[in-house]
């Protein structure tokens, strides 16, 4: 059977061709980015999965007015298994970033290139890799007529890439899909040679702070409480001062420890020779998961409270983004068969790592939902001249396929 299943899949690089260029062919781009959303690419992947043998398919659209069709479609395709326990998901996402600045490209960012074994184009690895990967160990078990022992659910969402509220965060607060013995693969981040297994994220907390005190004549401060003062003690204050405060080390993260930086700054006054009586910057704090977000806010507090005291200034801020993230076990189902399918298909040992950035992990980890981050990937997701290796492709979809086979 797996002989089989690996032969199809060995043969399938113009199917993988095909389908990478017909869903670069039709550009995902958020709203937010000036684009018109996910639809014409739902829309079109649905009729393709018919025509290949793919006929259990569910549409759950979230509302978006700005989207063309007023919808962010999230699309679900279902190989029933012997069971409908245990079972496997890979999640993928359809949207894509914009192409930017167009002289960088070499060819037609929107028009796929084969070239010296990699394909190019916008959207090609992130994520229409490991989408293309998932669907290809699907079909390989459809075409050979395989009933798996678990059922096997191929999820494509919306707006991964401006932040999953049309997504899977609008997916879990809406519909009832997700089972606490589901096992879910996220293949959208790796490295080239498919070591790394991403089972935690660091919390993550973005901070905008707006410090208000009294403008003043650059001459006469006495007259004034610098608010940009205030502000720029604030952030060296909040940079070491939390950093000495939640100093763990973790090695499953790189860095090992939390970050707390800051990063962006508004504009003042236009002038050098006014004292401004507002300042406003930001900061990106990425936290080990063992430090609660309300332990860290409490800290927050408590030196905003020196500060304010010092310059005689208020000190308001607001969350743009609050993130806590549960860590998916070590020693997970679904950690140990996909290490045991990436050493079988890649010759490869795994070892599991966290990270300081976030994906649409972290969601499914806070419902108790077991999920692994994992693809072999060159990373060049977000780049001029994206690109996907094709063996990559193939590769990764046998171990899909290993993985919708196992009995566990």
């Amino acid at each position: 059977m797996k002989t089989r299943i690996f032969n199809y899949i060995g043969k399938s690089a113009p199917l993988a061709a095909e389908l990478e260029t017909e869903l670069t062919k039709r550009p995902a781009v958020s709203p937010e980015s000036g684009g018109e959303g996910e639809l014409d690419k739902a829309l079109f992947l649905e009729t393709w999965l018919k025509t290949k043998g793919i006929t259990l398919l569910e549409r759950h659209d979230a509302p978006d007015p700005r989207a063309k069709g007023g919808v962010r479609p999230n699309v679900v395709a279902a190989i029933p298994g012997r069971a409908d326990t245990k079972r496997l998901w890979i999640m993928s996402h359809l949207d894509v970033v914009p192409p930017g600045e167009a002289s960088l490209w070499n060819s037609d960012p929107w028009t796929v290139i084969r070239q010296d074994g990699r394909l190019i184009g916008r959207g090609v690895e992130d994520n229409q890799q490991g989408l293309t990967s998932s669907v290809l160990a699907a079909l390989a078990l459809v075409d050979q007529g395989i009933t798996p022992p678990h059922t096997v659910k191929l999820l494509f969402v919306a707006d991964e890439e401006t932040g999953s509220v049309y997504g899977i965060n609008w997916l879990l607060a809406n519909r009832d899909l997700f089972r606490g013995d589901d096992m879910v693969l996220i293949p959208d981040s790796g490295d080239p040679q498919g070591e790394t297994i991403e089972i935690a994220e660091k919390n993550i907390l973005w901070i905008k702070f707006t410090t208000t005190g009294v403008q003043a004549h650059g001459s006469r401060p006495n007259q004034g409480a610098n608010a940009h003062l205030a502000g720029a003690d604030l952030a060296v204050a909040l940079h070491y001062g939390l950093s000495e405060r939640f100093p763990d080390h973790d090695p499953l993260f790189e860095p090992d420890y939390s970050t707390f930086q800051p990063t962006k700054k508004e504009n003042n006054v236009p002038n050098i020779n006014t004292i401004p009586g507002e300042d406003v910057f930001y900061m990106d704090m990425r936290i080990l998961p063992r430090y609660p977000l309300k332990t860290v806010l409490a800290e927050i507090d408590r030196i905003k409270a020196q500060i304010e005291a010092k310059h005689r200034v208020t000190v308001k801020y607001v969350t743009p983004q609050a993130m806590e993230s549960k860590p998916t076990p070590q020693d997970a189902p679904l950690v140990t068969l996909l290490s045991k399918a990436i050493k079988e298909v890649y010759q490869v040992n795994t070892r599991p790592i966290g990270i300081g950035g976030g994906t649409v992990g972290a969601p499914l980890r806070n419902k108790g939902i077991a999920a692994a981050v994992w693809a072999r990937l060159n990373d060049t997701a977000h780049q001029p001249n994206e690109y996907a290796v094709i063996d990559h492709i193939l590769g990764d979809a046998k171990v899909m396929a290993l993985l919708m086979l196992e009995e566990r």
